[in-house]
């Protein structure tokens, strides 16, 4: 398999155990499920507002899906230039988290407001590994 397929299938695999994380036990710490944030749990003391928590969360796993699905096509079906466009457009997309998630990220583990403590940096460090990771198959593919 070439690096660039390997790449995108890893990133395939730790997508799906998210979306599966996120559907079926959605407050666990683990594979990056909503249940780090402190304010997972008050929300279940407002009936209509986790009704609304549980909505987005099941939202964002949708969408998930629906890229994994896109991206398991492409694997098995796309050219080396189509592969290539593809993980260059992956890098532009998860880029946003920088300034966009990273910076609420930071402020909410800061405050108090997140377990464990720590994990903004943890994810920020496992996103730049993803945008490496592709970066490096870029470069591989390109040879």
């Amino acid at each position: 398999m070439n690096p660039i397929k390997l790449i995108l299938a890893g990133f395939v695999v730790l997508e799906s155990i998210n979306v599966i994380t996120l559907y079926l036990f959605p407050g666990s710490k683990y594979a990056n499920a909503i249940g780090i944030f402190n304010a997972w749990e008050k929300t279940k003391e407002d009936p209509e507002i986790h009704a609304f928590a549980k909505y987005l969360v099941n939202w964002v796993a949708g969408t998930k899906l629906i890229f994994i699905m896109l991206l398991i096509v492409i694997i098995h079906t796309a050219d080396q230039v189509s592969l290539i466009f593809t993980s260059v457009a992956l890098v532009f997309s998860i880029s946003p988290f920088y300034w966009r998630l990273l910076p609420i990220l930071k402020r909410m583990d800061k405050e108090g407001q997140i377990t464990p403590h720590n994990y903004s940096a943890a994810l920020g460090v496992m996103i730049t590994f993803f945008i490496a990771f592709f970066i490096v198959g870029i470069g591989l593919s390109l040879k």
